[in-house]
């Protein structure tokens, strides 16, 4: 059977861990080749020898997404090592500091949006000349329900770069589909994964959070994941300029 990725040469940034990191194992598994994005070149190496290990092909690219050159060097691993880019998973954020609005500094204000969002602005702008060139292709940009569908306290930086995601999405979409660039938004729920434990690092607020979803639960790395695999696939073909809620039921929870 035909794997879901196949021929497929994909970025895929915050891969040594959480999301990224689950993402990158299986879209490799899927027949993709993967160029990994990290800070930490040793976590980062070590999930791209892991995967070479069980017969996938990745290149770990350390790097910090807020550097443009950086986002050009992925691009051109993805063109020199592998022939193209077809995929684009951008996913790496920040919660930033966590402050009501008044008591957050301009600089963290500034550093939460560039992480964020800018980063996004910068990974785009390079990633789509590269799909045009294969005739196409997948952008995914890791959003969040905060700042979608509800405003928590404390979190005014990061839900205004996440909801940003969600504009930059739809106007990629807009001036792209018709030349076969398809961009679509993520928007996981609770996720366990080391940034959302750093939010809910006490047994008591991981609780209260489960409980904030229909489900109970947070949700694995692995099935955002999944939802991940679906936007950049031609499972999603007919879909673009969307934000799709991964997020457990915690949109339309009121108990």
């Amino acid at each position: 059977m035909r794997s879901t990725l196949e021929n497929k040469v994909a970025i895929i940034t915050g891969a040594s861990s959480g999301i990224g990191e689950a993402a990158a194992r299986l879209f490799a598994a899927e027949g993709s080749a993967v160029i990994l994005s990290g800070r930490r070149r040793d976590a980062l190496d070590k999930v791209a020898a892991e995967i070479a290990a069980a017969g996938g092909k990745a290149v770990a690219v350390p790097g910090n997404i807020q550097d443009e050159d950086h986002q050009i060097a992925l691009v051109e691993a993805a063109q020199q090592r592998f022939g193209g880019l077809d995929i684009a998973f951008n996913n790496a954020g920040t919660t930033g500091d966590m402050a009501p609005l008044t008591e957050i500094s301009l600089e963290s204000w500034r550093d939460t949006l560039e992480v964020n969002l800018t980063s996004a602005f910068l990974a785009a702008r390079h990633q789509i000349p590269a799909m045009l060139g294969r005739g196409g292709g997948a952008l995914v940009f890791t959003s969040t329900f905060v700042g979608h569908t509800v405003g928590f306290p404390g979190m005014a930086a990061y839900a205004a770069s996440k909801a940003g995601l969600v504009g930059l999405t739809q106007v990629i979409a807009a001036e792209y589909s018709a030349k076969g660039i398809r961009a679509n938004a993520l928007l996981p729920g609770g996720t366990d994964t080391p940034m959302g434990r750093s939010v809910s690092n006490t047994p008591e607020a991981r609780a209260f959070v489960e409980g904030l979803h229909a489900l109970k639960r947070l949700a694995t790395p692995e099935e955002i994941a999944r939802s991940a695999l679906y936007l950049v696939s031609d499972l999603s073909s007919f879909v673009t300029g969307t934000a799709l809620l991964a997020d457990g039921g915690v949109s339309i929870t009121r108990t």
